[in-house]
């Protein structure tokens, strides 16, 4: 009866013990080289295409990640990943192809969109979009 009882309160104190621990996530987002290298077939430039871009950003991305992308959206505070700053140097200095990768796939916090937004060309036109966001 004695080990049961030492049994079960070790149970409870590692159950108890586990609701406080978070896992970490990670920061690194690691895409691969073949997604790094995929081209833009969009028009980066053509205004109908960055309105498209802009439209598709606000109904989709701006909630988590804010209107101007500084990952300040009604929503930030509920998640627990660094939402980035797309105006930063470091997001900039992504390729076209990681940024599809990252919207396509989606990782923790950030949802997959390729369900959601079935039209390969439109997650396309939201990286357009998301270039604009450091000028």
């Amino acid at each position: 009866m004695k080990k049961q009882s030492i049994l079960i309160i070790t149970l409870a104190l590692s159950m108890v013990l586990y609701s406080f621990v978070q896992p970490e996530q990670s920061t690194d987002w690691e895409v691969p080289e073949s997604a790094k290298k995929v081209k833009n077939p969009t028009d980066v430039l053509d205004k109908e295409n960055l309105a498209i871009g802009k439209s598709l950003y606000s109904k989709y991305c701006q909630s988590c990640h804010g209107k101007e992308g500084f990952g300040d959206g009604s929503k930030a505070s509920e998640l627990k990943g660094d939402l980035g700053d797309f105006s930063s140097e470091e997001f900039q200095e992504q390729t076209d192809g990681a940024l599809f990768y990252k919207i396509t796939t989606g990782r923790e916090d950030m949802p997959s969109f390729e369900k959601k937004i079935v039209d390969p060309e439109d997650r396309w036109l939201i990286v357009n979009y998301v270039r604009q966001l450091s000028e």
